[in-house]
């Protein structure tokens, strides 16, 4: 996921993919735990996103 894309979303939208991916890095997390994860490098890049969307919501003050 793009800085740039992140960027054109609104507040609320943002809190929703936050959502979204904090759900999903718990079921990859779960996977991983049981070995069915295809890609172990997905947990990171989950947790990245995520860390991206906070920046961005804390840049504008929207939290």
């Amino acid at each position: 996921m793009k800085t740039a894309e992140l960027r054109e979303l609104g507040a609320e939208e943002l809190k929703k993919k936050e959502k979204h991916l904090r759900h999903e890095l718990l079921l990859a997390r779960f996977s991983k735990v049981n070995q069915q994860l295809k890609n172990p490098l997905k947990v990171r890049q989950l947790r990245r996103d995520i860390a991206r969307i906070l920046t961005i919501v804390n840049e504008k003050g929207a939290r």
